[in-house]
């Protein structure tokens, strides 16, 4: 029995509660980090509830192993299941069968993941919307299976508008497109915003240094950091630093992410920079966080973002900032970075050229980017996800 709302319900309620976990299986994307953190935040701040993590991959089950063999909680049950994501995304995305909680068990609440949106039996539902990129920019996804992606995350956001009883979107700008594009009435969308994960805080010049060294990084550089694909928009932020630096030979592009899709860089697109320009791939956190801390600044111009994480890994290490004027990126970054038009080269070669000429706005910046950072934290996140937790309870 669900007792009462008060302040503190989650000391006296005993509500069980699904989360599917399944994208903590893709190790190094935005959603694995938004739902592995927010998971160890509301188990640790929760020990009254009893959680029924599910999680499901085939060939990539190792990061979901660990991820519940690591998490120290007597209150959460592990369900894995090991199905063909295919067959997952066909019973739950397509025909909508199969309730969750024949897998889980009885459940009071279920809250779904960024990729399958299953029916249930009893509980209600709560759906995580990270971005509408596919209905807004269908075209920057790959085109090798690029199509099925489209297709299933708009089928699953069919059903989120069709029974989710309340959506948590990661920012307003996300709450604004499920608004207008899926027609979703606002009194049943919840704002929550992601936040960085403890390791990323300000390092000293010695650690910085050191990081450069192993990575053959000489004299000052800019960073960017994201997926290698169209929508980082890193071919216009590659022109635009050739075109302010072609004659500064002192300071370099480190683009830390790996290969998404798309044209990558390299051969002629360069060759206005020769070694200027660094392709790192994949950086494990504590290089990155090292990386960020010792970057002038840190270039994240996308076309479109639902949140963008890195914004916010970036002002945690105290990192002036250049990001795009539009959507969730100027929600998070505004009067705190310089703020570009992302389709302008000129824009971004401008930001570039004030930002690394003037020593005096980069400690402006840094010393907004660490105050607006205090503004995201994982412990808030988990409090009103419980919140919302409580409200379709009960």
């Amino acid at each position: 029995m669900i007792k009462p709302a008060t302040d503190n319900w989650w000391l006296i309620t005993e509500v069980k509660i699904g989360i599917d976990i399944s994208q903590i299986a893709y190790e190094g994307t935005g959603v694995a980090t938004y739902t592995r953190c927010l998971v160890e935040a509301i188990v640790k701040l929760n020990r009254e509830d009893n959680f029924v993590l599910f999680g499901s991959s085939l060939r990539n089950k190792k990061p979901i192993v660990e991820f519940v063999k690591n998490l120290e909680a007597k209150n959460a049950k592990k369900k894995l299941s090991f199905f063909p994501p295919k067959l997952l995304e066909f019973l739950w995305n397509g025909i909508h069968v199969l309730p969750v909680e024949t897998i889980t068990g009885p459940l009071d609440v279920f809250h779904s993941s960024d990729w399958l949106e299953p029916p249930t039996r009893a509980a209600k539902r709560v759906t995580t919307v990270h971005d509408l990129a596919v209905f807004k920019y269908p075209e920057t996804f790959s085109k090798r299976g690029g199509h099925d992606i489209v297709k299933n995350q708009k089928r699953k956001l069919f059903f989120v508008k069709r029974h989710s009883d309340l959506v948590i979107a990661v920012s307003e700008t996300t709450k604004k497109d499920l608004v207008e594009i899926l027609k979703i009435p606002e009194k049943r969308i919840r704002v929550v915003y992601e936040a960085a994960e403890p390791v990323y805080y300000p390092r000293g010049k010695e650690q910085a240094n050191e990081t450069k060294k192993k990575f053959a990084i000489e004299g000052d550089y800019l960073l960017c950091v994201g997926t290698r694909e169209p929508r980082k928009n890193l071919e216009r932020v590659i022109r635009a630093f050739a075109e302010i630096t072609a004659g500064n030979k002192e300071i370099s592009l480190v683009i830390a992410g790996k290969y998404g899709w798309g044209e990558d860089f390299g051969g002629d697109q360069l060759s206005v920079i020769g070694n200027r320009i660094k392709l790192l791939g994949f950086v494990e956190k504590e290089e990155l966080a090292r990386l960020y801390s010792g970057a002038k600044a840190f270039l994240y111009p996308s076309l479109y973002e639902g949140f963008g994480l890195p914004i916010v890994e970036a002002m945690s290490c105290g990192t002036p900032v250049i990001t795009s004027e539009v959507g969730s990126m100027k929600e998070i970054a505004e009067g705190v970075g310089l703020l570009v038009n992302p389709q302008s080269v000129e824009s971004i070669a401008g930001a570039i050229s004030k930002i690394t000429r003037s020593e005096k706005l980069r400690e402006e910046l840094k010393v907004k980017s660490l105050k607006r950072a205090g503004d995201f934290s994982w412990e808030k996140a988990a409090l009103q996800t419980m919140e919302i937790y409580r409200q379709v309870a009960s």
